[in-house]
């Protein structure tokens, strides 16, 4: 019996070999390709035409997924954060320190090294448009990360995608427009920009998430739309939601169609590997193939998401792939297919797919696949056939792929397997203390610390429960104070300045900033009171902050010695009824 299993291990490793040398020599065969890798943000499996949505038009990914390698079985984590670590990195998330998606939880260790990284260091030109997610502050910044060009935002979600405020390579920036279409066109210069070099680029987009804001084009096209197609959680569907959302989806359906013709007809189409996939389950109940779950989930429906792979000439038009993958595949996947050596000693989770897309894979391995429930302290486990739950529970997803029965007792041998491959998980991967990280002040010249990364006292609190793109509002006392913990990597004078609001009775409060022995005092002198900005462009009622036209106060310069402690920004003498709301504060090196 032993002979026999090492003579199949034998044979699936002489296989896999064989397999690595025949993609070897099919991508050796002219230039390193380009490499594009399209994003969305809370888009469920089946919130797309070639999933079977009943409801949505996306005629352009539907054509982009005839046109190369369907993943029918794609798997990613149940929130957004944790499947970006491991887009970047081909590990599991936590093993990244990535616990969570808001106050610092999101941050990807400064050990791990990210596809962006690999790719730069084998002479690509790299550039993230939209959604980060994975750290603020440099070196967690994506500035630090790899990518060369970075526009659009850090945080977990954006508070208007209407003239959004953004951020373009650390400058704050002003957008026209959509904030989609915005991204789309940032992509689309980067990936059509005049360069000897090839280049790898990810548009990271903001949409279906909330707030459900969509152009009034598409939004016409659902407003009174019917969702008469039943399905398993059509009773708690949010119907104006759900409109919403598919309203967006066919916005990015556009907004691809446009970055894929902007590659053809800048002739870099064929010489261009794209990818497209989403983050994580769909933002609400609505029809996903009935899979039990949905974002949040580690079930089916809130970690299985639509992938497609295209690149002409190479990828054979119309291939479909039955086997389970996830997002810890990619780095090694685009690597070989590139032909970009992976860097020495690099462990990796993920194992290259370009066999499956390239038709040379001989045998494929079984393999187990893992999700992290956002509590940091369960596991999910995807066999080729099985999902063993968090519970315990065994689902033969062939047979029930609706997760409706649970099998364990007539598959005891099968369940003790996999839920001892959940404890080692647990045990080895996920966290077991507190996320004490600091925000990192002075790894670039100018720092922000936004309003969710810090920690409200006294009277101070958010202006939504969810940290991502909120406020601090409610000060009303005097000694009313924020702190945030940081830890200066460069020693000097920094100029500190509160992004703020303020009624005009509230004018001669006195403030004060302070780190350690350093403190600086100032007077608002003048009222800044705009309005809320965000319910005029809402499809449905938000659950988040709305956000308003912030305005800078500086609040005087400071010495900051190197090392760590906390940044302290407090109400000394308070003139009315309230102070001010905050949005955050920056912290400029100064010559």
């Amino acid at each position: 019996m032993m002979r026999t299993h090492q003579r199949t291990l034998t044979w699936r490793a002489l296989a896999l070999a064989a397999s690595a040398v025949a993609v070897v020599a099919l991508v050796a065969q002219g230039p390193r390709p380009n490499v594009l890798v399209v994003i969305a943000d809370d888009q469920g499996w089946g919130d797309l035409g070639f999933t079977g949505n009943p409801y949505v038009a996306t005629p352009r990914l539907d054509a982009l997924a005839r046109e190369g390698a369907v993943f029918g079985r794609f798997f990613v984590q149940p929130v957004c954060a944790p499947t970006r670590a491991e887009l970047l990195t081909g590990r599991y998330a936590p093993r990244g320190g990535v616990r969570g998606t808001s106050a610092g939880a999101e941050r990807l260790d400064l050990g791990a090294r990210t596809i962006a990284e690999v790719f730069k260091g084998a002479g690509y030109a790299t550039g993230l448009f939209g959604k980060w997610h994975n750290g603020g502050q440099a070196p967690y910044h994506p500035s630090s990360r790899g990518f060369d060009e970075f526009y659009g935002y850090t945080q977990g979600h954006w508070p208007t995608y209407v003239d959004a405020e953004l951020e373009h390579d650390g400058a704050r920036v002003n957008s026209r427009g959509f904030l989609t279409d915005v991204l789309t066109s940032r992509a689309v210069g980067f990936v059509t920009a005049r360069r000897r070099q090839p280049f790898f680029a990810i548009l990271s987009l903001n949409t279906p998430h909330s707030p459900m804001q969509v152009p009034d084009a598409y939004w016409a096209r659902y407003r009174e739309r019917a969702l008469d197609e039943a399905h398993r959680y059509r009773s708690e569907e949010d119907v104006p939601h759900t409109r919403a959302a598919l309203a967006m989806v066919e916005n990015i359906d556009d907004n691809v169609g446009r970055l894929l013709a902007a590659l053809e007809q800048s002739g870099r189409a064929r010489d261009t590997i794209v990818v497209y996939l989403s983050d994580n389950g769909p933002n609400g109940w609505r029809w996903n193939g009935d899979m039990k779950g949905r974002k949040g989930s580690v079930d089916e429906g809130g970690v299985r998401v639509p992938f497609v792979l295209r690149w002409p000439g190479r990828v054979a038009a119309g291939t479909r792939v039955g086997h389970i993958a996830g997002a810890i595949d990619l780095l090694p996947t685009l690597a070989e297919l590139a032909g970009v050596d992976l860097p020495s000693g690099l462990a990796l989770d993920g194992r290259s797919l370009a066999p499956l897309v390239l038709g040379t894979a001989r045998e494929w391995p079984d393999r187990l696949l893992f999700a992290f429930g956002t509590d940091n302290r369960t596991v999910s486990v995807r066999s080729a056939r099985h999902r063993l739950d968090p519970e315990g529970r065994l689902f033969d997803l062939e047979a029930d792929p609706g997760q409706r029965e649970d099998i364990a007792a007539r598959e005891p041998a099968l369940a003790v397997t996999l839920r001892a491959a959940a404890a080692q998980m647990v045990a080895g991967v996920l966290p077991r203390e507190p996320d004490t990280r600091p925000y990192p002040v002075g790894g670039a010249p100018r720092t922000w610390l936004s309003a969710g990364e810090a920690t409200p006292r006294g009277s101070v609190a958010r202006s939504s429960r969810h940290p991502n793109s909120s406020f601090l509002t409610h000060w009303t006392a005097d000694g009313d104070l924020v702190t945030w913990p940081v830890d200066v990597l460069t020693a000097g004078t920094y100029e500190v300045t509160a992004w703020h609001t303020a009624p005009a009775s509230s004018v001669g409060t006195v403030v004060q900033v302070r780190f350690g022995t350093s403190s600086a005092r100032a007077t608002i002198r003048e009222p800044h009171d705009p309005p809320l900005i965000g319910m005029v462009d809402d499809r449905v009622v938000r659950q988040e902050s709305y956000t308003k036209a912030f305005g800078p106060l500086v609040l005087g310069v400071l010495p900051l010695s190197r090392g760590p402690g906390d940044l302290v920004l407090s109400v000394e003498s308070l003139s009315g009824t309230v102070a001010w709301d905050v949005s955050g504060v920056t912290l400029r090196r100064t010559p």
